[in-house]
Formats: structure tokens, C-alpha cells, sequence
């Protein structure tokens, strides 16, 4: 919002709808709804309080944790979702994803876009996200070996039945690629983890929406300002 050219009560009033919509909202809805000048302009919008929805002082995930890699077909302008089967890179984009049990359900979630299954990838992953001593529940996959600084307990899994043995986190994925579909028609690459980002915060607020605009406030105030050109040259690198 820093320098903004629009009124303050439209940026607040995106918030409200980014934060507290039951299903998100693209930034052509928030466009049409609020009465933009431009798409453009919506969409800067958007990206600016995606960048406020990850809080730089959380804390990582603890205690015992589900943690899993999926995929997630792409599009461009020119051509609809497309994707190979299996952890092929083929027509799609890796993300890694954790999620804490709690009781006998999910509590936090956290999802990172990846660029392969490798042990690079999945062990930074684990130590950007989870705390030392946690439990890390996984399926078999050889790059979960030696995770650092947690309790890895991987368990050999057939593929048609992964949902049975990691519930929470294929719930989690699969919930994260109906919400794809129906508000953005699919994720762009370039665009990933600020999407994954959004759909962090919406899913860890999800009992207490009505806190959720005011997080969004309050981190806002704590990052630094970002242009357009900032955002579409950190989109470009990721």
C-alpha cells in the first residue's frame, strides 16, 4: 500500500475479500466486484497482499508432521493443464508439503514449490519448515532419507493406497488442486508459490476467518513496500 494512486478504502476492502471469501478470489473478480480502473492494476493488488500472507515470524511446523511431495499440472495462455503421470517433470510443477496432526485431524499446513524430488529439495524444504525433534511421517521415497534434524519415520507405500497411511497432507493436496481449478483455472508456473502462499494462510485461518483480515493488516505493515517490476522480477526467479 506504500505510495498507493488508489483510495485506501479500495485497499482494505481488498483485504476484507482476499482474507475472509470462503473460496478466494481471483483478481478478474476482484476487478469486477470493486470496480477497477484495469486488470492490471487488480492484479497488483492481489500480488502486493499475497506477499503480506506469509507471516516472516512463524514459527515452523512441530511435534508429528505428515509430509509428502505432489504435482500439479500448468498452463499457459496458449494451452490448457497438461501432465505426465508419476514424479516426471513432464507438463508439471513439484511442490513439498507438511502438515501437522493434531488430535485426529490437520493443524498448520506448509507447501513450497520445488524443482525436483531430489534430496536437495525435499531436505531444505524440511529445514526451512519443520523444528528439530519433530516426527516426520513419509512415504518410502529415497530422498526423505536422512532428513535433517527430525524423527523420519517413512513407511513403504503403494501408491493407490498413500491416502490411507498420510491422510491429512493428500487432503491437503487434493484440496489445494480443487481450489486451482475453481478460482484460477489452474496455476501459471511463474505465479506458483505466491498461490501456494494464499491458499497457506486461508487454510491454517480456516476456523477463524474472522481474524484473518486483520493478520493480513498486521503483516502487511511489517514487509517492506514491493513495485510491480519487484514482483514480476521475484515471480520470474522463482
Amino acid at each position: 500500500m506504500h505510495g498507493p494512486k488508489l483510495p485506501m478504502t479500495l485497499w482494505f476492502w481488498a483485504a476484507y475479500l482476499m482474507a475472509t471469501h470462503s473460496n478466494g478470489i481471483s483478481a478478474f473478480q476482484l476487478w469486477r466486484q470493486l470496480g477497477i480502473g484495469s486488470y492490471k492494476t487488480a492484479w497488483l493488488m492481489c500480488a502486493k497482499l499475497r506477499r503480506a500472507m506469509v507471516n516472516p515470524e512463524r514459527s515452523p511446523l512441530s511435534g508429528l508432521v505428515e509430509l509428502d511431495d505432489a504435482s500439479i499440472p500448468y498452463h499457459t495462455k496458449a494451452e490448457p493443464p497438461t501432465g505426465s503421470e508419476g514424479r516426471s517433470l513432464q507438463g508439471k510443477m513439484l511442490i513439498a508439503g507438511a502438515v501437522e496432526v493434531v488430535g485426529t485431524g490437520p493443524g498448520r499446513v506448509r507447501l513450497s514449490a520445488i524443482k525436483d524430488c531430489s534430496a536437495t529439495s525435499l531436505h531444505a524444504f524440511i529445514a526451512a519448515n519443520i523444528a528439530p525433534g519433530t516426527v516426520a511421517k513419509t512415504d518410502a521415497w529415497r530422498s526423505y532419507k536422512h532428513a535433517p534434524g527430525v524423527n523420519h519415520q517413512p513407511e513403504v507405500i503403494r501408491p493407490r493406497l498413500a491416502h490411507t497411511v498420510l491422510p491429512w497432507i493428500h487432503r491437503v493436496f487434493a484440496n489445494l488442486k480443487t481450489w486451482a481449478l475453481g478460482v484460477y483455472h489452474s496455476f501459471r508456473r511463474e505465479h506458483l508459490q505466491s498461490y501456494l502462499d494464499e491458499f497457506v494462510f486461508r487454510f491454517n485461518r480456516r476456523r477463524t476467518r474472522h481474524a484473518a483480515f486483520r493478520t493480513l493488516l498486521g503483516i502487511s505493515t511489517r514487509i517492506p513496500p514491493a513495485t510491480y517490476k519487484m514482483l514480476i522480477s521475484q515471480e520470474a526467479q522463482g
